[in-house]
């Protein structure tokens, strides 16, 4: 396969994992809110998302770095995508207003 095609897919490939990864971390902390087992949850899922991943990295670059370093760029722009997606709606981006530096 060219070359240039499989630098490509790898950088698709690292943000296919990086929203299952993400994505799974949005959804595991909604679910342990509410669950009897928080603790349980979050590792579990810990666990789930690190070996997908890690797999993931693995059976794609083939030992490649170069491939390695795209699905690395992937997941992290997977990373900015999910936060953007995932922000509650009417979140304001305002800065809180600044404190006074002396005493009243």
């Amino acid at each position: 396969m060219n070359e240039t095609l499989m630098m490509a897919l790898a950088w698709v490939f690292g943000a296919v994992l990086g929203v299952v990864f993400f994505g799974g971390l949005w959804w595991t902390i909604r679910k342990s809110l509410y669950s009897k087992r928080p603790a349980l949850w979050i590792f579990g899922s810990l666990l789930l998302r690190m070996g997908i991943v890690a797999a993931g990295f693995y059976l794609f670059s083939e030992r490649h770095w170069e491939r390695l370093l795209l699905c690395l760029l992937g997941f992290i722009a997977a990373r900015f995508a999910v936060i953007r997606l995932t922000r509650p709606w009417g979140h304001n981006q305002t800065r809180p207003a600044q404190e006074a530096n002396h005493a009243p």
